[in-house]
């Protein structure tokens, strides 16, 4: 959304009260109304509600020289985010909760019965070494790791 003209307006308001002769100086000479445009061009950006936030921030936080449009409109990108309200997290469901642990246990069950078959991951991965595929340093000493083999 543009910003409006009442904004910078009132924007040059508070930039010629905060800084007076030293702000309205860098513009003598110049058409006020070319001066505010080139203003406008560079907070277009920022017309919005949430834009008009950062740049009251701006205003708060303005450095000891009066800025131009380009060192405002940096000063008006480091505003910090606003604050998002946070949505409550939403309840688990009991019923789909005891199924999906019901699932697990019976993973863990059959992984009890076979602790053997845990570890098909690593044999696959001394396959492939051992056929002349690439494999990971890191992985081929983890897979040896867990099968218990000489490095």
């Amino acid at each position: 959304m543009p910003i409006s003209i009442k904004a910078i307006d009132a924007l040059f308001e508070r930039l010629t009260a905060t800084y007076g002769r030293r702000f309205t100086s860098m513009y003598d000479g110049i058409d006020p109304q070319s001066v505010k445009t080139a203003w406008a061009t560079e907070l277009d950006y920022w017309g919005s509600q949430e834009g008009l936030r950062s740049i009251a921030w701006a205003l708060e936080n303005l450095p000891e020289d009066p800025p131009n449009p380009i060192q405002f409109k940096k000063l008006v990108r480091s505003a910090p985010a606003p604050e998002v309200p946070r949505l409550p997290e939403p309840k688990a469901d009991p019923e789909r909760l005891k199924a999906e642990l019901e699932k697990l246990g019976a993973v863990v069950g059959q992984m009890k019965k076979s602790p053997s078959a845990n570890l098909d991951w690593a044999r696959r991965i001394l396959v492939k070494h051992k056929g002349g595929l690439k494999v990971n340093q890191a992985t081929l000493k983890l897979a040896r790791e867990a099968l218990k083999e000489p490095q």
